[in-house]
C-alpha cells in the first residue's frame, strides 16, 4: 500500500511550533511535504527553510515582497498572504503556529473552505471561539489540537461513544510554584523564561509562569470539545508527565502519558490517524519516575488563571479583550517596563473597564484586540508619568 504525502504549509515556521513540526517532517522521510512557510520578520531563518523544504509558496509578515525576494534570491516561488496561504488547493493540512492574533483570518479562512488545521494558536479559539467552530460544522473542517493538553484530551476521547462528563487540565506550575507572593515580587524576565519542563516561544513561556496559559486553554477545551467550562478542572501535575486526564459519567478517569516533548503532539496532529515511530522523540524510562504527584493550583499567587476563567464564562469580547491585554503586558515585561506581577492587575484592570459585547462579529473581536493592547499601554504611560 502507498502511503499518500500530506503537503502542510507552516504558518509561523520560524518560531518555537514551527521549527519542532518541521523537525518532525525532517524526522519522517517520505510522509509529508512542505509547501508553504510562512514567518514574521525571521527572514535569515525562513531563508534557511527555504532552501531545505523547497515549499512553492511563502509568507513573511514583516516585509514586502520586494525585501522577501532580494533576501531570499529564489525566482520560482509565490509569495501568498496568510489567508491565501491557509486555503490553497495544493495544501492538505495548515499548521497554524502563529502567535497572538496573527494566526485568526488564516485559521477562520481555513475553516471556512473546510481544510484540516493542527492548530497551536491558542487565541485563534480563545477570542473568536463561537464563530470558529460554527464555521467549521458548516463547512466540514477538521480542527486538530496541537498543545500538549488538548492532544491529551482528544487521544482520551478517541473511540468513546459518550460524552465525557468533566476535562482535567494539568499543569506544571510553571518555575514559581514554590514561590511566596513576597518573592513574586522581585521575580526577573531571565528567571520566568526558564520552564522546568518544556521548549516553548517566549511569550507562552511566560504565559505558563504566570498560569494564563492554562486559563487560555480552558476556554480552548470549552470549545474544541464542546465542554462547560465550569466541567473543566485545573489540576498542577509537577513532573509534566500526565499531560491531561478525562472522566466519564461512570467514573472511569482516562490519561494520556508521556515525555514532556511538544514534538509527540506535534506528531500525532500531523500524522492523524496513523501513530508513527519516531526515534528522535524520547521515551519515558520508568525506572527513573518515582512518583506522579498532584496538587491544586494556588488562585491567588496565580490571579491569571481566575481572569481567563472569569473571561471565558463571561464569553462575548471579554476572551479577546483578555489575549490582547495578556499579549501587551507581556511584551512589556519582557522589555523591561513591567514588573511580573503587573500582568495580572493591567489585564483585571482592562477587564474592568471593556463593555462586553456578546455575540460578537469577527470585526467586533477584532476591535476588542485593538482595545485591550491600547488599554494596556495608555495605563503604562500614564502610571510612568
Amino acid at each position: 500500500m502507498v502511503t499518500k504525502i500530506k503537503r502542510l504549509a507552516v504558518l509561523g515556521s520560524t518560531g518555537s511550533i514551527g521549527r519542532q513540526t518541521l523537525e518532525i517532517v525532517r524526522a519522517l522521510p517520505g510522509r509529508f511535504s512542505i509547501v508553504g512557510l510562512a514567518a514574521g520578520q525571521n527572514i535569515d531563518l525562513l531563508a534557511e527553510q527555504v532552501r531545505e523544504f523547497k515549499p512553492k509558496f511563502v509568507c513573511c509578515t514583516g516585509m514586502t515582497i520586494k525585501e522577501i525576494k532580494d533576501h531570499l534570491r529564489v525566482t520560482d516561488l509565490e509569495f501568498l498572504s496568510l489567508e491565501d496561504m491557509s486555503i490553497h488547493s495544493d495544501v492538505d493540512m495548515v499548521v497554524i503556529a502563529t502567535s497572538g492574533t496573527a494566526g485568526l483570518g488564516a485559521t477562520l479562512a481555513a475553516v471556512k473552505v473546510g481544510k484540516t488545521i493542527a492548530l497551536a494558536n491558542k487565541e485563534s479559539l480563545v477570542s473568536a471561539g463561537e464563530i470558529i467552530t460554527k464555521e467549521a460544522k458548516k463547512s466540514g473542517a477538521k480542527i486538530l489540537p496541537v498543545d500538549s493538553e488538548h492532544s491529551a484530551i482528544w487521544q482520551c476521547l478517541r473511540g468513546e461513544k459518550t460524552k465525557a462528563r468533566r476535562i482535567i487540565l494539568t499543569a506544571s506550575g510553571g518555575p514559581f510554584r514554590g514561590y511566596t507572593k513576597a518573592q513574586m515580587e522581585g521575580i526577573t524576565v531571565v528567571q520566568a523564561l526558564k520552564h522546568p519542563s518544556w521548549r516553548m516561544g517566549r511569550k507562552v513561556t511566560i504565559d505558563s509562569a504566570t498560569l494564563m496559559n492554562k486559563g487560555l486553554e480552558v476556554i480552548e477545551a470549552r470549545w474544541l470539545f464542546n465542554m462547560p467550562i465550569d466541567n473543566v478542572t485545573v489540576l498542577v501535575q509537577p513532573q509534566s508527565i500526565i499531560h491531561s486526564m478525562v472522566e466519564f459519567a461512570d467514573g472511569s478517569v482516562k490519561a494520556q502519558l508521556s515525555y514532556p516533548d511538544m514534538r509527540l503532539p506535534i506528531q500525532y496532529a500531523l500524522s492523524y490517524p496513523d501513530r508513527l515511530e519516531n526515534k528522535e522523540l524520547p521515551r519515558l524510562d520508568w525506572d527513573k519516575i518515582n512518583s506522579l504527584t498532584f496538587e491544586p493550583p494556588d488562585a491567588d499567587k496565580f490571579p491569571c488563571l481566575g481572569l481567563a476563567i472569569g473571561a471565558g464564562k463571561d464569553g462575548g469580547t471579554a476572551p479577546a479583550v483578555l489575549c490582547a491585554a495578556d499579549e501587551a503586558a507581556v511584551d512589556l515585561f519582557l522589555a523591561g517596563r513591567l514588573k511580573f506581577t503587573d500582568i495580572p492587575r493591567l489585564v483585571a484592570q482592562a477587564l474592568e473597564q471593556h463593555k462586553n459585547i456578546n455575540h460578537p462579529s469577527i470585526e467586533e473581536i477584532m476591535a476588542a484586540d485593538r482595545w485591550g493592547r491600547d488599554t494596556v499601554l495608555k495605563m503604562v504611560k500614564g502610571e510612568g508619568k
